[in-house]
Protein backbone atom coordinates (compact mmCIF):
# COMPACT_ATOMS: atom_id res chain seq x y z
CA UNK A 1 0.00 0.00 0.00
CA UNK A 2 1.36 3.50 -0.90
CA UNK A 3 -0.17 5.37 2.23
CA UNK A 4 1.06 2.82 4.63
CA UNK A 5 0.73 3.96 8.47
CA UNK A 6 3.31 1.86 9.53
CA UNK A 7 6.98 1.82 9.08
CA UNK A 8 8.82 -0.84 7.59
CA UNK A 9 10.80 -1.55 11.22
CA UNK A 10 7.55 -1.52 13.02
CA UNK A 11 6.15 -4.04 10.71
CA UNK A 12 9.15 -6.24 11.11
CA UNK A 13 8.59 -5.89 15.04
CA UNK A 14 6.23 -9.15 14.67
CA UNK A 15 9.07 -11.77 13.64
CA UNK A 16 10.95 -11.54 16.70
CA UNK A 17 11.90 -14.57 18.74
CA UNK A 18 10.31 -14.29 22.44
CA UNK A 19 10.29 -17.19 24.83
CA UNK A 20 7.77 -15.97 26.85
CA UNK A 21 4.13 -17.31 26.69
CA UNK A 22 1.79 -14.83 27.22
CA UNK A 23 -0.86 -17.97 27.17
CA UNK A 24 -0.60 -21.62 28.17
CA UNK A 25 -3.16 -24.27 27.66
CA UNK A 26 -2.45 -27.76 29.16
CA UNK A 27 -4.92 -30.72 28.51
CA UNK A 28 -8.10 -28.65 28.60
CA UNK A 29 -10.80 -30.60 28.21
CA UNK A 30 -14.28 -29.22 27.41
CA UNK A 31 -17.53 -32.19 26.90
CA UNK A 32 -21.13 -30.83 26.38
CA UNK A 33 -23.20 -33.88 27.38
CA UNK A 34 -21.81 -36.82 25.24
CA UNK A 35 -20.16 -34.52 22.88
CA UNK A 36 -16.35 -33.91 23.45
CA UNK A 37 -15.82 -29.98 22.29
CA UNK A 38 -11.76 -29.95 23.34
CA UNK A 39 -10.00 -33.15 24.09
CA UNK A 40 -6.69 -32.51 26.17
CA UNK A 41 -5.53 -29.46 24.30
CA UNK A 42 -2.64 -27.75 24.92
CA UNK A 43 -0.96 -24.63 23.07
CA UNK A 44 1.12 -21.86 23.82
CA UNK A 45 0.82 -18.23 22.39
CA UNK A 46 4.17 -16.11 22.67
CA UNK A 47 4.15 -12.58 23.87
CA UNK A 48 3.97 -10.76 20.92
CA UNK A 49 2.78 -12.95 18.50
CA UNK A 50 0.18 -13.32 15.66
CA UNK A 51 -1.14 -16.36 16.20
CA UNK A 52 -3.83 -17.59 13.20
CA UNK A 53 -6.41 -20.52 14.64
CA UNK A 54 -7.79 -22.05 11.91
CA UNK A 55 -9.81 -25.62 10.96
CA UNK A 56 -13.02 -27.10 10.25
CA UNK A 57 -16.48 -26.27 11.41
CA UNK A 58 -16.68 -27.84 14.80
CA UNK A 59 -13.05 -28.02 15.28
CA UNK A 60 -13.64 -26.45 18.58
CA UNK A 61 -12.55 -22.86 17.94
CA UNK A 62 -15.41 -21.02 19.53
CA UNK A 63 -15.19 -23.09 22.61
CA UNK A 64 -11.04 -22.69 22.78
CA UNK A 65 -12.44 -18.82 22.61
CA UNK A 66 -15.07 -19.49 24.93
CA UNK A 67 -12.68 -20.94 27.79
CA UNK A 68 -9.97 -18.57 27.39
CA UNK A 69 -12.42 -15.59 28.66
CA UNK A 70 -14.38 -17.94 30.73
CA UNK A 71 -17.62 -17.63 29.41
CA UNK A 72 -17.41 -21.56 29.38
CA UNK A 73 -15.66 -23.96 32.10
CA UNK A 74 -13.52 -26.49 31.27
CA UNK A 75 -14.07 -30.02 32.93
CA UNK A 76 -10.21 -30.35 33.55
CA UNK A 77 -6.74 -29.04 32.25
CA UNK A 78 -5.21 -25.76 33.34
CA UNK A 79 -5.31 -22.25 31.91
CA UNK A 80 -2.40 -19.78 32.78
CA UNK A 81 -2.22 -16.27 31.29
CA UNK A 82 0.58 -14.38 31.74
CA UNK A 83 2.78 -16.95 33.05
CA UNK A 84 1.17 -16.98 36.62
CA UNK A 85 -2.49 -15.62 36.56
CA UNK A 86 -4.31 -19.53 36.75
CA UNK A 87 -7.60 -18.05 34.44
CA UNK A 88 -9.96 -21.32 35.50
CA UNK A 89 -11.39 -19.36 38.64
CA UNK A 90 -12.13 -16.17 37.37
CA UNK A 91 -15.33 -14.33 35.87
CA UNK A 92 -15.29 -13.19 32.36
CA UNK A 93 -15.12 -9.61 34.16
CA UNK A 94 -12.27 -10.54 35.72
CA UNK A 95 -10.55 -11.70 32.85
CA UNK A 96 -11.28 -9.05 30.69
CA UNK A 97 -10.01 -6.72 33.59
CA UNK A 98 -6.94 -8.56 33.53
CA UNK A 99 -6.34 -7.82 29.97
CA UNK A 100 -7.68 -10.23 27.64
CA UNK A 101 -9.93 -8.95 25.33
CA UNK A 102 -12.36 -10.77 22.66
CA UNK A 103 -14.00 -9.77 19.31
CA UNK A 104 -17.05 -11.70 18.35
CA UNK A 105 -17.35 -12.43 14.68
CA UNK A 106 -21.01 -10.22 14.43
CA UNK A 107 -19.81 -6.59 15.57
CA UNK A 108 -21.46 -6.16 18.72
CA UNK A 109 -21.76 -2.11 19.40
CA UNK A 110 -24.24 0.32 20.91
CA UNK A 111 -25.92 1.31 17.90
CA UNK A 112 -28.00 4.07 19.44
CA UNK A 113 -25.10 5.48 20.58
CA UNK A 114 -22.27 7.35 18.48
CA UNK A 115 -18.86 6.40 18.05
CA UNK A 116 -17.36 8.25 20.53
CA UNK A 117 -20.06 7.51 22.27
CA UNK A 118 -19.20 3.54 22.20
CA UNK A 119 -15.34 4.43 22.77
CA UNK A 120 -16.08 6.25 25.76
CA UNK A 121 -17.81 3.55 27.46
CA UNK A 122 -15.19 1.23 26.61
CA UNK A 123 -12.78 3.08 28.34
CA UNK A 124 -15.10 2.95 31.98
CA UNK A 125 -16.38 -0.03 31.71
CA UNK A 126 -16.28 -0.44 35.50
CA UNK A 127 -19.04 2.62 35.40
CA UNK A 128 -22.97 1.79 33.95
CA UNK A 129 -23.09 3.35 30.30
CA UNK A 130 -25.11 6.24 31.35
CA UNK A 131 -22.63 6.81 33.81
CA UNK A 132 -20.02 6.38 31.72
CA UNK A 133 -21.52 9.12 29.41
CA UNK A 134 -21.74 11.68 32.19
CA UNK A 135 -18.33 11.09 33.44
CA UNK A 136 -15.51 13.43 31.69
CA UNK A 137 -12.67 12.18 29.65
CA UNK A 138 -9.35 13.33 30.93
CA UNK A 139 -6.91 14.47 28.62
CA UNK A 140 -4.84 11.42 27.65
CA UNK A 141 -8.28 9.22 27.47
CA UNK A 142 -9.06 11.65 24.67
CA UNK A 143 -6.05 11.41 23.20
CA UNK A 144 -6.42 7.63 23.30
CA UNK A 145 -9.78 7.72 21.39
CA UNK A 146 -8.56 10.25 18.97
CA UNK A 147 -5.44 7.60 18.11
CA UNK A 148 -8.09 4.94 17.58
CA UNK A 149 -10.43 6.62 15.62
CA UNK A 150 -7.26 7.77 13.45
CA UNK A 151 -5.85 4.31 13.20
CA UNK A 152 -9.37 3.04 12.10
CA UNK A 153 -10.31 5.26 10.06
CA UNK A 154 -13.72 6.44 11.49
CA UNK A 155 -12.55 10.08 12.74
CA UNK A 156 -15.24 11.26 10.40
CA UNK A 157 -17.73 9.53 11.64
CA UNK A 158 -16.82 10.05 15.94
CA UNK A 159 -20.32 11.81 16.04
CA UNK A 160 -22.34 9.52 13.93
CA UNK A 161 -24.84 6.78 15.29
CA UNK A 162 -23.09 3.46 15.36
CA UNK A 163 -25.95 1.74 13.81
CA UNK A 164 -25.66 3.69 10.40
CA UNK A 165 -22.25 2.58 10.02
CA UNK A 166 -20.93 0.36 7.08
CA UNK A 167 -20.73 -3.56 8.28
CA UNK A 168 -17.00 -3.19 7.82
CA UNK A 169 -16.74 0.15 10.05
CA UNK A 170 -18.54 -1.76 12.34
CA UNK A 171 -16.05 -4.16 12.32
CA UNK A 172 -13.19 -1.45 12.81
CA UNK A 173 -15.24 0.14 15.39
CA UNK A 174 -15.36 -2.87 17.85
CA UNK A 175 -11.25 -3.66 17.50
CA UNK A 176 -11.27 0.18 18.50
CA UNK A 177 -13.54 -0.82 21.67
CA UNK A 178 -11.07 -3.27 22.51
CA UNK A 179 -7.87 -1.01 21.74
CA UNK A 180 -8.64 1.88 23.72
CA UNK A 181 -8.97 -0.80 26.72
CA UNK A 182 -5.11 -1.65 25.95
CA UNK A 183 -5.41 -5.31 26.45
CA UNK A 184 -2.39 -7.48 26.44
CA UNK A 185 -4.02 -10.05 24.10
CA UNK A 186 -6.79 -9.83 21.61
CA UNK A 187 -9.11 -12.75 20.90
CA UNK A 188 -10.91 -12.00 17.53
CA UNK A 189 -12.93 -13.87 15.80
CA UNK A 190 -13.11 -14.21 11.84
CA UNK A 191 -12.17 -10.41 11.94
CA UNK A 192 -12.44 -10.63 7.73
CA UNK A 193 -15.77 -11.84 7.31
CA UNK A 194 -18.23 -9.40 5.34
CA UNK A 195 -15.01 -7.17 4.86
CA UNK A 196 -14.11 -5.55 1.36
CA UNK A 197 -10.69 -5.93 -0.56
CA UNK A 198 -9.63 -2.87 0.61
CA UNK A 199 -10.84 -3.19 4.39
CA UNK A 200 -9.02 -6.26 4.47
CA UNK A 201 -6.28 -5.56 3.28
CA UNK A 202 -6.16 -2.27 5.77
CA UNK A 203 -7.47 -4.75 9.09
CA UNK A 204 -4.11 -7.08 8.14
CA UNK A 205 -1.92 -4.22 7.88
CA UNK A 206 -3.02 -3.19 11.22
CA UNK A 207 -2.87 -6.24 12.90
CA UNK A 208 0.91 -6.82 11.38
CA UNK A 209 1.61 -3.26 13.04
CA UNK A 210 -0.19 -4.41 16.20
CA UNK A 211 1.69 -7.46 16.65
CA UNK A 212 4.53 -6.96 19.51
CA UNK A 213 2.81 -4.26 21.67
CA UNK A 214 -0.17 -6.92 21.91
CA UNK A 215 -0.64 -10.61 21.02
CA UNK A 216 -3.59 -11.36 18.89
CA UNK A 217 -4.98 -14.92 18.58
CA UNK A 218 -6.81 -14.85 15.24
CA UNK A 219 -9.69 -17.10 14.42
CA UNK A 220 -10.28 -16.83 10.83
CA UNK A 221 -11.32 -19.11 7.12
CA UNK A 222 -10.30 -17.19 4.86
CA UNK A 223 -6.62 -18.51 4.00
CA UNK A 224 -5.66 -15.75 1.78
CA UNK A 225 -5.87 -12.89 4.70
CA UNK A 226 -4.23 -15.74 7.41
CA UNK A 227 -1.47 -15.99 4.58
CA UNK A 228 -1.26 -12.28 5.21
CA UNK A 229 -0.96 -12.10 8.81
CA UNK A 230 -0.08 -15.34 10.41
CA UNK A 231 3.24 -15.69 12.19
CA UNK A 232 2.31 -19.04 13.18
CA UNK A 233 -0.38 -21.12 13.06
CA UNK A 234 -2.58 -23.83 15.05
CA UNK A 235 -4.89 -26.17 13.12
CA UNK A 236 -8.27 -27.43 15.42
CA UNK A 237 -9.85 -30.76 14.60
CA UNK A 238 -11.97 -32.60 16.53
CA UNK A 239 -11.13 -30.63 19.55
CA UNK A 240 -7.33 -31.31 19.42
CA UNK A 241 -4.53 -29.35 17.79
CA UNK A 242 -3.52 -31.31 13.90
CA UNK A 243 -0.42 -29.58 13.33
CA UNK A 244 1.18 -25.97 14.28
CA UNK A 245 3.69 -24.49 12.56
CA UNK A 246 4.17 -21.55 9.57
CA UNK A 247 1.54 -21.58 6.91
CA UNK A 248 3.73 -23.17 4.89
CA UNK A 249 4.25 -25.87 6.98
CA UNK A 250 0.43 -26.57 7.74
CA UNK A 251 -0.67 -26.51 4.13
CA UNK A 252 2.17 -28.97 3.24
CA UNK A 253 0.56 -31.80 6.21
CA UNK A 254 -1.28 -34.47 4.49
CA UNK A 255 -3.68 -34.81 7.62
CA UNK A 256 -4.59 -30.86 7.07
CA UNK A 257 -4.90 -31.52 3.43
CA UNK A 258 -7.51 -33.88 4.61
CA UNK A 259 -9.29 -33.45 7.30
CA UNK A 260 -9.62 -29.49 6.12
CA UNK A 261 -7.45 -27.85 2.93
CA UNK A 262 -8.78 -30.33 0.63
CA UNK A 263 -12.13 -30.27 1.52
Amino acid sequence: MTDSLFTQPQLQDRYRKTTDPVLQLEKINVTFDSFCALTDLSLSIGVGELRCVIGPNGAGKTTLMDIITGKTRPDSGKLTYDQNIDLTGMSPVEISRAGIGRKFQKPTVFEALSVMENLEIAQKMDKSVWTSLRAKLNGEQRDRIDEVLQQLRLTEYRHHPSGLLSHGQKQFLEIGILLVQEPHLLLLDEPAAGLTDAETEYIAELFRALAGKHSLMVVEHDMGFVESIADYVTVLHQGQVLAEGSLRQVQANEQVINVYLGR
